[in-house]
C-alpha cells in the first residue's frame, strides 16, 4: 500500500539518519569484526527494517516498489553488510512465501520475519548448481506426509544467523529440468538440518554466508509453498524482478556515497599548488560517475514504477540489474584512482567498498545471465512481432 508523500518522506529522512549517525561510524568496526553489533540490530528491528516490503497486516510496512528502492537508495550510503542482513527478509527470503505461499503459512511466518524476530535466507545454490538453477541435485523424497530431503546448498545469505530456510529440492527424481523443484520452508533445527561455518569472503565482511547441509532432514508437506510440487522454480523466478531492482538501487546508494567521499578529497588534496579537484581529467572521472549514476538512478526508479503499475518488467529489471551493479564498479574504481595511494590504504575506507561491491555482479543473476535474459527477450519480442 503506498504510503502519502509526508509519511514516505518522514521514513525516508529517519533511515537516512540513522544510516550517517548509526551506521556510518561503525563501518570500519563492522569490517574489523565481521559482526554487526546486536544493538544495531535492534534499532533496526525497531525502525521496520526487517519488514519493508511484507504487507502490513501481516505486521510489514508494506511499501510499493517505488518507495522501497528509495529506502533502498538510503541504505545503500553505508557498508552493505548492514543492508544485507534485512535484505533476504524483505526480498528473496519472503517474497516467494508473499506472492506463492498459503494464508497459513503467511500468517505463522510473514509477523516473525516483519518484526526481525527470524531470519530468512534462501536456499538455491549448490555446488554444481548456480547460474544454472534447473539443474540442481537437492532431493526431496515423499514418505508419507513428509518429505526427506538431501544435498547441499552453498553461498546462502544469512544462513549463519537464519530462522527460516525457503530450500528449492527436486521432487521428481526423473525430471532434468526446473520443472521438478518444489520450494520447501525449513525451519533452523530441524533434525538433519547443519549450518556449515561462515565463508571468508573478499569483501561485505560482517555479512555471512556459508554452506547449508540436508542429511535425511524430515520436512512436512504442509511445508511445500503454497503446496503443490513442481512450482518451486516458478516461485524463485517471480521474486527475481524485485529482487533486482532493489540490488540496483542500493548500487545507487554506494555510488552516489563514493562519488560523494571522492568530490570531498578531491577539494581538500592538494597537487601543485592547488586542490586536485581543479585538474580536468579528475574532473572528467568525477563527472562520469555522477552522469553514469544519475542515469543508474533513473533507471531504477522508472522501473520500480512500471512495475506498481502492473507492467512486466522483467527485461527492464535485468537491464536496471545489469547496468546498476556494472555502474558501481567503475565508480568504485574511480574513487580509489582518484584518492590515489590513500585509496589503496583501510583507513580511508574506499578500498572497502571497491572490494564489497564486487559481489553485485555476482549474486542475484550474474551480469552475464542478465545479458542472457535482455538478449532472449529482444529475440522473442522480434519472433513474436513478424
Amino acid at each position: 500500500m503506498a504510503l502519502d508523500q509526508e509519511t514516505l518522506s518522514q521514513l525516508l529522512d529517519t533511515v537516512g539518519r540513522f544510516v550517517r549517525d548509526r551506521l556510518v561510524p561503525l563501518e570500519h568496526q563492522v569490517a574489523e569484526d565481521d559482526a554487526i553489533p546486536p544493538h544495531i540490530v535492534a534499532e533496526m528491528r525497531d525502525l521496520g527494517l526487517f519488514g519493508l516490503s511484507i504487507p502490513e497486516e501481516y505486521g510489514g510496512l508494506g511499501l510499493t516498489m517505488a518507495e522501497e528502492v528509495q529506502v533502498a537508495f538510503e541504505l545503500g550510503q553505508t557498508s552493505p553488510a548492514f543492508r544485507s542482513l534485512i535484505g533476504t527478509n524483505n526480498g528473496i527470503g519472503s517474497q516467494g512465501l508473499v506472492i506463492d505461499g498459503t494464508e497459513e503459512q503467511k500468517r505463522h511466518y510473514l509477523p516473525k520475519l516483519a518484526a526481525g524476530e527470524m531470519i530468512s535466507a534462501f536456499a538455491l545454490t549448490e555446488p554444481e548448481a548456480g547460474s544454472d538453477a534447473g539443474s540442481l541435485r537437492t532431493s526431496a523424497r515423499r514418505d508419507g506426509d513428509h518429505y526427506v530431503l538431501n544435498g547441499t546448498k552453498r553461498f546462502i545469505t544469512n544462513a549463519p544467523h537464519a530462522g527460516l530456510f525457503t530450500v528449492f529440492a527436486r521432487t521428481d527424481p526423473a525430471s532434468r529440468d526446473a520443472k521438478g523443484v518444489t520450494a520447501f520452508l525449513v525451519e533452523a533445527g530441524t533434525p538433519g538440518v547443519t549450518v556449515g561455518p561462515a565463508d571468508r569472503k573478499m569483501g561485505q565482511k560482517g555479512s555471512h554466508t556459508a554452506d547449508v547441509v540436508f542429511q535425511d532432514a524430515r520436512v512436512s508437506a504442509a511445508n511445500i509453498i503454497g503446496g503443490r510440487e513442481g512450482q518451486g522454480f516458478r516461485t524463485a523466478m517471480k521474486v527475481l524482478d524485485r529482487g533486482r531492482l532493489h540490488i540496483g538501487a542500493v548500487c545507487v546508494g554506494v555510488a552516489e556515497r563514493l562519488i560523494r567521499d571522492s568530490l570531498a578529497y578531491a577539494l581538500d588534496r592538494q597537487q601543485f599548488g592547488q586542490p586536485i579537484a581543479e585538474f580536468q581529467l579528475v574532473q572528467a572521472m568525477l563527472a562520469d560517475s555522477r552522469t553514469e549514476a544519475y542515469a543508474a538512478r533513473c533507471m531504477v526508479l522508472e522501473t520500480a514504477r512500471q512495475r506498481d503499475a502492473g507492467r512486466d518488467v522483467g527485461t527492464e529489471a535485468a537491464c536496471t540489474k545489469l547496468f546498476c551493479s556494472e555502474m558501481v564498479g567503475r565508480v568504485a574504481d574511480r574513487a580509489v584512482q582518484i584518492h590515489g595511494g590513500a585509496g589503496y590504504m583501510a583507513e580511508y575506507g574506499v578500498e572497502r567498498f571497491y572490494r564489497d561491491v564486487r559481489l553485485f555482479r555476482i549474486y542475484e543473476g550474474t551480469s552475464q545471465i542478465q545479458q542472457l535474459v535482455i538478449a532472449r527477450s529482444m529475440i522473442r519480442d522480434a519472433k513474436g512481432g513478424r
